[in-house]
């Protein structure tokens, strides 16, 4: 029950609570997007398609025969970084890690931060990177790079000149895009540019700051992504940065363009740690509303909700080596709640594609602060569970039928991969197929 309805069920008034017009405004805006969210998955989110069932001969199966669809894969990329596979502290934690990622995600970002990437001047990591990629094929899961060009530290051997280290940071994002072509294609390849210089990196990475600075931000993005495309010039590309107001969009988005005025980006990134407290709906629909202006689909890329007290002035407490900042039962329960709502606010928003949580685990999570879906023991919170009924559950596909004549089927489900089953003869024969952002469609499938 929302606040208007409680009141008004109670017999009071908004006037007699004293309520600022401004709050109220905020609830009957957040009531209004969360009302017509399903409406919009809806309508967004889902497709209907006619399947033309063929046998292994490439006839047609016969009418009324039962068949099963169901989907193995949604379209939409619901992810996280995967930084700890194979890296938490037993291999009961890793084994845990792995099935609970697998069992709800389909896309994981990797690290390439360049100073933990190549530690050693010409030796970067990417048997790293291989071990992981090889175990997300296994998984049916899309992987993303990130990032490619970020001044927040620098590499101890990194040359003192900032030109020569700008040349090297050039050639690096080119070879990375270009090394792993069709094992991942899609990358943040600039991070943060909005706040470059902010205090911090100039301390952390003065070189790279420097070289940033002289080179001027605008050419080093421009530069950055002209390599990037030149690597993999079939990859999906994405700027990404924390802020999202509109020096986001005038100071980066809009200079990221070529000389004819087309953009060089294919997708907008868009941070959205919640450590200090939750937006709501009205400020992540409005976030989605600010950035779809340009046209382009939205990443959520960096999306976290503690589920212990709330805060970044808690990173002060850090320097207290006894200090721990815990997951509660209290925040737990507040975080799945949250969790669940954002979720439904970004998938019913047309523009946004894909959602990237941070960090998995509690397991040294960023800030060490409780972000994970699953606990520092690899137990699944209240969070992940509303997520896994959503992802899994609300919004996906599973449905019995029969065929029509001619063998053809009709279904609406949601946009993704798909599977169907028919028992033919005494044998279980199986066909898989795509469905796609298309009012209706014909989509031929044989079953072997």
């Amino acid at each position: 029950m929302n606040r208007r309805t409680f009141l008004k069920a109670t017999g009071f008034s908004a006037a007699s609570m004293v309520l600022p017009a401004s709050i109220l405004a905020v609830e009957e805006q957040n009531d209004h997007i969360l009302n017509q969210a399903d409406t919009r998955i809806e309508k967004y989110r889902m497709g209907s398609a006619s399947l033309k069932l063929l046998a292994p001969d490439g006839t047609s199966l016969k009418t009324g025969l039962s068949i099963s669809i169901k989907q193995t894969r949604h379209k939409f990329l619901f992810g996280c970084n995967i930084f700890k596979l194979n890296r938490c502290r037993t291999p009961q934690d890793n084994s845990a890690y792995a099935e609970h990622f697998a069992e709800l995600l389909n896309f994981a970002t990797l690290p390439f931060y360049w100073w933990n990437y190549e530690r050693q001047r010409g030796k970067p990591d990417d048997e790293r990177t291989e071990e992981v990629v090889r175990w997300c094929k296994t998984q049916n899961i899309i992987t993303k790079g990130h990032p490619l060009a970020w001044n927040y530290a620098q590499s101890r051997w990194l040359p003192k000149d900032p030109e020569e280290a700008m040349r090297l940071q050039m050639n690096r994002i080119e070879r990375c895009t270009k090394r792993f072509k069709n094992e991942i294609d899609i990358w943040d390849v600039v991070n943060e540019a909005t706040h470059y210089d902010r205090p911090g990196c100039k301390e952390r990475a003065p070189i790279l700051t420097e070289a940033i600075t002289k080179m001027g931000v605008e050419a080093y993005v421009l530069e950055a992504f002209k390599r990037a495309r030149s690597g993999n010039p079939k990859a999906t590309l994405l700027i990404n940065d924390y802020r999202t107001d509109q020096s986001y969009a005038d100071k980066v988005i809009s200079k990221l363009v070529d000389d004819s005025g087309q953009p060089l980006y294919d997708v907008v990134g868009i941070q959205s740690h919640m450590h200090s407290g939750y937006w709501g709906p009205q400020k992540a629909w409005d976030t989605c509303e600010r950035f779809a202006k340009f046209g382009k689909p939205l990443h959520y890329t960096e999306t976290t909700l503690v589920s212990g007290t709330q805060g970044w002035e808690l990173q002060k407490e850090r320097k207290d080596p006894n200090f721990r900042w815990i997951s509660t039962p209290e925040g737990e329960q507040r975080q799945a709640k949250q969790v669940a709502e954002f979720y439904r606010v970004l998938f019913s928003h047309p523009a946004v594609e894909a959602i990237t949580w941070w960090d998995f685990t509690d397991q040294d999570a960023w800030q060490r602060a409780p972000a994970g879906l699953v606990r520092d023991d690899m137990t699944p919170k209240p969070a992940y569970n509303e997520l896994k009924k959503l992802i899994k559950g609300k919004w996906w596909t599973r449905l019995e039928t029969t065929t029509k004549a001619a063998g053809n089927a009709n279904f609406r489900g949601f946009y993704g991969q798909y599977e169907v089953a028919a028992q033919i003869g005494g044998q279980k024969l199986t066909g898989t197929f795509q469905l796609d952002k298309t009012a209706i469609q014909t989509i031929d499938v044989r079953l072997t």
